[in-house]
């Protein structure tokens, strides 16, 4: 039986399902895995550019001219998906501006940073624009609205 007295600490059991149910009601009240896939896009177009990687002794550099925009890109793309989480009425245009960098990223960044970038932000992109909020409440029709009943009188067949 778990009882709460004063001066003792919860226990861990209790204390994680108490944070889990939090972030899972702070994650279904925003696009989560929109901002997810968004900031994940940044990081191979960021990373690539500075890369210097060393393949059975023969080094591999991606280091193009394109690192300032490759930079400006990933962090941009790392900074919207940090804006979704935050201010999910900004939904629209984050998705929007996704998409976009993540098209400019092609030719700029190293093929969207190998295609890593690109897919993934497509994915956070089309995440952001689809996602809607929770209804809270319940719904219920508007009054203005024409009933769609038919009158007795047309339901009828015969004469």
């Amino acid at each position: 039986m778990i009882t709460n007295f004063p001066g003792r600490r919860p226990r861990p059991r209790v204390t994680a399902a108490r944070v889990r149910h939090r972030f899972r009601t702070w994650r279904g009240e925003r696009p989560f895995w929109a901002g997810f896939f968004t900031s994940t896009a940044g990081l191979p177009i960021l990373y690539w550019p500075y890369a210097n990687l060393d393949l059975g002794g023969i080094p591999l550099a991606m280091s193009t001219t394109s690192g300032a925009g490759a930079l400006v890109i990933g962090v941009l793309l790392i900074t919207l998906g940090l804006t979704l989480w935050r201010h999910p009425h900004l939904r629209v245009f984050s998705g929007i501006a996704t998409l976009l960098l993540t098209l400019i990223s092609f030719p700029v960044a190293n093929f969207g940073g190998l295609f890593l970038g690109l897919i993934t932000g497509l994915i956070g992109g089309s995440l952001a624009c689809s996602w809607t909020p929770v209804a809270s409440g319940t719904s219920t029709a508007p009054a203005d609205r024409a009933s769609t009943a038919v009158p007795a009188e047309e339901g009828r067949r015969g004469s």
